[in-house]
């Protein structure tokens, strides 16, 4: 498991040595983080100390070694990076999200050994996401990791950015050798739910976490409510339960759960497609009628029935929503075909 932490923001260096010196004494801390550019949302905040922090991070690793990261969006934050001995960087969701900074960050680390972590880009948009690290592995020799902080979706489910959980785990499955670490700081906006956060990260079998830790989090200039103080973080280190078992006495012991699972999916595939072959003998109906193809009161009828189905068999109704808005969604594309 790899453990990534420090402040939001580098805001003095005394804040940073301080960092340094309590994160470093845990030997579970393979590297600080530490936020040198922070251009907000909006302008008139802290956006960073600059060029001046990563000054303060050389001076402290000459009296101190240990690894650094910090957060690049430009090209320009690459080559300071690289001339002040920073050991990786990682590349923010906004940054992402946008291909044309991408393709200009890829040509500053081309040809460099850097390390770099890529955060997912505020959409569930795993394609997306894909993009932005083969970029990355095209032009660094340096390992290429992925950071998954939450999406910026309409109903956040309680989060200040959703996990969506699913769209990691499906990043996995395109790129099953990636590693792939957890920002619950990110993904909470909270710290005392961050533990929880953290642990469900460990149980999906993600790899590590970059965690926010500040010496001070109530003076932090950044970020104060997700900042752990380096007393609390240990405290959820201590807490964390990695998850690592012998696949072959999983497989065994899973065999026969995973045999029935194999067929149940098998007969709902069959059952699933007597059901477009059924949708499709409904659009004949509806075109020799004139009727449309969409009747929202049908549906919406059996929406209700379903959810309140589900919950009467201790299902979720909001699943059940989901999984039935997909069916009709390709009964109707299916309809649409004839």
């Amino acid at each position: 498991m790899t453990i990534i932490a420090g402040p939001c923001s580098i805001e003095s260096r005394q804040q940073l040595a301080e960092a340094v010196a309590t994160l470093t004494a845990d030997s579970r801390v393979a590297m600080v983080r530490g936020g040198v550019w922070k251009p907000r949302t909006r302008p008139g905040g802290f956006e960073g100390i600059g060029l001046p922090a990563l000054q303060w991070v050389a001076e402290l690793k000459a009296e101190r070694p240990f690894a650094f990261c910090c957060e690049v969006a430009l090209p320009e934050h690459v080559e300071m990076c690289l001339r002040h001995g920073v050991d990786a960087v990682w590349i923010g969701a906004r940054t992402t999200a946008n291909p044309f900074a991408m393709s200009e960050l890829a040509q500053a680390l081309r040809g460099t050994a850097l390390p770099v972590m890529v955060k997912n880009a505020p959409s569930p948009d795993v394609r997306l996401w894909a993009g932005a690290i083969e970029r990355c592995q095209a032009a660094t020799t340096g390992v290429v990791s992925a950071i998954l902080r939450g999406f910026d979706i309409y109903n956040n489910l309680g989060y200040r950015n959703a996990p969506l959980w699913d769209v990691a785990l499906e990043l996995r499955r395109l790129m099953p050798s990636l590693p792939l670490l957890c920002d619950p700081s990110h993904i909470t906006g909270r710290r005392d739910a961050i533990a929880a956060t953290a642990q469900t990260a460990l149980d999906l079998g993600l790899d590590g976490l970059m965690v926010e830790v500040h010496p001070h989090p109530a003076d932090a200039l950044t970020d104060a409510d997700q900042q752990l103080t380096p007393h609390q973080f240990i405290a959820v280190l201590d807490g964390l339960v990695e998850r690592r078992s012998d696949s072959q006495k999983a497989d065994s012991a899973l065999a026969d759960c995973r045999a029935q699972i194999d067929a149940i999916d098998q007969q709902l595939l069959q059952l699933l497609q007597r059901r477009m072959d059924i949708a499709r003998d409904i659009a004949t109906v509806k075109r020799q009628l004139d009727l449309p193809l969409y009747q929202p009161q049908r549906w919406q009828t059996l929406l209700d029935h379903h959810r309140a189905a589900a919950q009467a068999i201790g299902l979720d109704p909001d699943f059940a929503t989901r999984l039935f808005n997909l069916i009709h969604s390709e009964s109707l594309r299916t309809q649409q075909e004839l």
